[in-house]
């Protein structure tokens, strides 16, 4: 199953002031393990950054100035999150600014199934501190790199809070790959896998024969 985490940075709050997306990231999912399948743009808002929201994300107006515009990639991202779930923390306040993008254009709204993982969380720790840095202590995710939010990094995060939340140990190796590319990931201090090996039948009847020799009251077979 295909899932598509998904954030936004944005010139401000709300929509209602006018406020417009600045970037996009998005990461895919297969089966809950990242692929090599990435959105991630910078766009120009055609509008001032408010400095609140420069302060949290660090882009310029200058900077966003030669950036393309929403028009430009449309297609494009679209078809990236086409048929697929969208995994989203404050699902509420990046549909709304993509929504508000797609209606500028004359566009339909997304349609897509979204699991808002604020609302799993919220659900799974009822008074806690749920904002995405909070939950990547509780889970114990290093998110060193968020110095500021920018939306891939951030997705690459809610990628783990989102496997940790559905109660799923992060899948870190994907054994249908070839042998050296599972050596490449291993060599990456992979924290944990899990693999099963099936015994032979000969190292079977080793393990039964020094049970039986070796240990001098055997409970095991």
């Amino acid at each position: 199953m295909k899932e598509i985490v998904l954030d936004t940075e944005t010139t401000g709050l709300s929509v209602m002031d006018g406020h417009r997306i600045v970037e996009i990231g998005c990461i895919e999912l297969d089966n809950l393990i990242p692929t090599k399948n990435k959105f991630h743009c910078y766009l120009n808002p055609e509008r001032k950054v408010s400095e609140k929201a420069l302060s949290v994300h660090g882009y310029t107006d200058e900077f966003l100035s030669d950036k393309k515009k929403f028009t430009e990639i449309v297609d494009e991202f679209l078809n990236f999150i086409k048929d697929k779930k969208l995994i989203i923390h404050n699902a509420e306040f990046d549909l709304s600014h993509l929504n508000n993008e797609l209606k500028i254009l004359g566009m339909k709204p997304i349609k897509n199934e979204v699991v808002d993982t604020l609302t799993l969380a919220r659900d799974k720790f009822p008074g806690s501190a749920i904002s995405l840095d909070a939950l990547c202590k509780k889970f114990r995710i290093d998110n060193s790199k968020r110095t500021q939010h920018t939306a891939i990094i951030d997705c690459e995060l809610l990628a783990k809070v989102y496997i940790n939340l559905i109660d799923q140990k992060e899948p870190t190796l994907d054994f249908n790959l070839p042998d050296n590319e599972i050596g490449e990931k291993l060599n990456k201090k992979i924290l944990y896998f899990k693999k099963v090996v099936e015994i032979t039948e000969q190292e079977k009847n080793r393990h039964i024969n020094y049970l039986k020799t070796n240990l001098k009251k055997n409970f095991f077979s």
